[in-house]
């Protein structure tokens, strides 16, 4: 038992508590063959079975909200759950989740919350972030060599490189209907990110795939052949 567990006690327990609460005196016999002792011993058998280990099970079980079932529906008031960005019906274990983590977010505005976010609703995501071009600072054709407006330092990406899979259970899908393995949209990212962004930026989600990369190759002697390979030859990976 760990030191902060609730301490469970039996009706002998209770009724050595009750027999202090009685009057002094002759008639208040403290004999345990005693009417008056047999009548406490059974008034406390109440609390010892029934009442102590109800209140023992709602202190170890329903405040922690990793493992509450009964006072689930009250800890999702309190911390404003169901989220209204998440439609789909949730299991019982992805409640108990989102509701830990709905108590432990601290916020943040750098790309690792974002991402984090992100990964807790079982998304991968990447981040752009754009620079306005600046005479001076910026060069044409390199990374920030676009001619991107003042307004644009105010915009960000949200590349989203796979979509979450949603596995067929049985009970929740049906033969028919739902193929084996269903793929969501990503709506409820959308929905949480556009709300918990800093109120001054424009977020635009992106679903394309990713650009293949390019690298160069270039001409070896004795690994290439003249006339076959050109001196420097651009191949994707």
């Amino acid at each position: 038992m760990s030191d902060d567990a609730f301490i469970r006690r039996d009706g002998e327990d209770y009724a050595q508590a009750l027999s202090r609460l009685l009057p002094t005196g002759a008639a208040w016999s403290r004999d345990p063959a005693s009417t008056l002792m047999q009548l406490v011993r059974g008034q406390a058998e109440i609390w010892g079975a029934v009442v102590d280990p109800r209140a023992a099970d709602l202190l170890e079980i329903e405040t922690d909200p990793r493992f509450t079932l009964e006072l689930l529906g009250d800890w999702e008031r309190a911390y404003g759950l169901p989220d209204p960005c998440v439609p789909v019906v949730q299991t019982l274990p992805e409640r108990r989740q989102r509701l830990a983590q709905k108590i432990a977010m601290q916020g943040g505005q750098s790309r690792a919350f974002f991402i984090g976010v992100a990964a807790a609703l079982g998304y991968a995501i990447t981040i752009r972030e754009y620079v306005p071009f600046q005479f001076g600072l910026s060069s044409f054709g390199g990374s920030h060599g676009k001619l991107n407006p003042p307004g644009f330092r105010y915009c960000w990406t949200v590349a989203v490189t796979g979509q979450r899979l949603t596995r067929f259970q049985f009970g929740a899908s049906s033969f028919g209907r739902d193929p084996l393995l269903a793929i969501r949209k990503a709506e409820d990212l959308e929905c949480i990110l556009s709300r918990i962004k800093p109120a001054h930026t424009l977020l635009r989600f992106d679903y394309s795939p990713p650009a293949a990369s390019v690298r160069q190759q270039r001409f070896s002697f004795g690994a290439s052949t003249f006339g076959g390979d050109p001196f420097l030859r651009l191949t994707t990976s």
